[in-house]
């Protein structure tokens, strides 16, 4: 028995990374998996090891940045499964994101940029709230990022506006039986964050905050994602939680 049966779980860019990762830990817990990403051969790939482990799972392929796109998840999720019972928000343009300064990151590219990593939170749960509803109610969780409390150009704001989103759709949804909350994760061991870094050789620079002098694991990520979707954390919502071996510091 795992803590996720008759559950079905939506997690967006969940074709690799971090993603795939969460999409894995709760298949494992018993949970239908939708995994959705703009890459359907990705998410095919994962949706096929899921189900070679004995999993429940589907490859959805959705643009995060188009509120239609969005929809047609949702819609085929229910076709596929008959229900919405959790969505985790992790797509994101961050795999070869470009490294420029506000002032100079070129515009089109930043509009991009924030349809993605910002307003494609907002587009899914629209998507999927009233699915919610139906059941009685859910979970969403945020991908954000420590770098929302840091000076880290466009990436950062992307983040913070996260942060407010979650803390406000946690408002409005809260009178629906529905939990909004957001995963901070500090640095990661993961394809991605060695090539936003310049390099595995450049890596222990992101250490210099870290209390705890490693990277952290999708493990690790994944073991905060199965607390908030669960029961056990029934009384909260609205909430930012760093996962990040005590790189920010908030008082």
């Amino acid at each position: 028995m795992g803590r996720f049966d008759e559950k079905v779980s939506i997690i967006t860019g969940a074709g690799q990374g971090i993603g795939e990762g969460y999409a894995v830990a709760l298949a494992e817990e018993g949970a239908a998996v939708v995994v959705a990403d703009i890459n359907l051969e990705n998410a095919s790939r994962v949706a096929a090891a899921i189900e070679a482990l004995g999993g429940k799972a589907a490859a959805i392929q959705v643009d995060v940045s188009d509120p239609d796109s969005c929809m047609a998840m949702a819609e085929a999720t229910i076709e596929r499964f008959g229900r919405i019972d959790h969505l985790v928000n992790n797509a994101a343009i961050y795999h070869g994101m470009q490294i420029e300064s506000m002032l100079r990151v070129d515009l089109d590219y930043y509009h991009r940029f924030m349809e993605v990593n910002l307003n494609g939170a907002l587009y899914c749960s629209r998507a999927v709230w009233k699915h919610m509803r139906a059941v009685g109610g859910g979970a969403i969780v945020n991908q954000t990022s420590t770098a929302a409390w840091m000076a880290a150009g466009f990436y950062a704001v992307a983040k913070a506006g996260l942060n407010s989103m979650t803390i406000n759709l946690a408002a409005e949804l809260a009178g629906r039986n529905i939990r909004v909350n957001a995963i901070a994760p500090g640095p990661t061991d993961t394809e991605a964050t060695h090539i936003v870094a310049g390099g595995k050789e450049h890596t222990d620079i992101l250490l210099g905050d870290v209390m705890i002098k490693r990277m952290g694991t999708p493990k690790d990520l994944a073991n905060m994602l199965m607390f908030l979707l669960s029961d056990e954390a029934s009384w909260i919502t609205g909430q930012i939680i760093a996962v990040d071996g005590g790189q920010s510091k908030r008082i």
